[in-house]
């Protein structure tokens, strides 16, 4: 069987973003998902339709058929007493939380005395993202 829509893919995939691997499936369990579902990326998906078990691709994906493009207006600054906790304020951390039932990540940009620069941008937004991926089982979903 192929990847197509509704199927059941199992891959091992390593991924590069400039130059640098940032992850992968191969010391760890395969990553398995339901083709077509939106669990991935559309360029992720776009470049297996078609793969057959044992196959083995490198591809890329460009920023809008991954995580987007950068947006500037997703950069906010906020003053510094919103942060309860200022042991966890870290030039490049992560931040998670959420606002009502909105959860969002934010990635801390810069440390000021009354503020703090958040970016909101996917991490991955504006990369193109390299991909290596071997199909080791594809099921019907049933």
């Amino acid at each position: 069987m192929m990847v197509q829509h509704g199927a059941k893919v199992a891959l091992h995939y390593i991924l590069h973003v400039e130059g640098k691997q940032i992850d992968s499936s191969q010391e760890s369990e395969p990553l398995i998902y339901t083709h077509g579902a939106r669990q991935m990326i559309p360029g992720f998906e776009k470049n297996l339709e078609g793969m057959e078990p044992g196959e083995k691709k490198n591809f890329l994906v460009e920023p809008e058929y991954g995580y987007g493009l950068r947006d500037e207006e997703m950069i906010r600054k906020l003053p510094r007493e919103e942060f309860q906790d200022e042991s966890m304020l870290k030039e490049g951390e992560i931040l998670s939380g959420s606002v009502g039932q909105q959860p969002f990540q934010a990635t801390i940009v810069k440390i000021q005395d009354d503020e703090v620069t958040l970016d909101f941008n996917h991490p991955l937004a504006g990369k193109i993202l390299e991909f290596e991926v071997e199909i080791l089982s594809v099921k019907n979903e049933e």
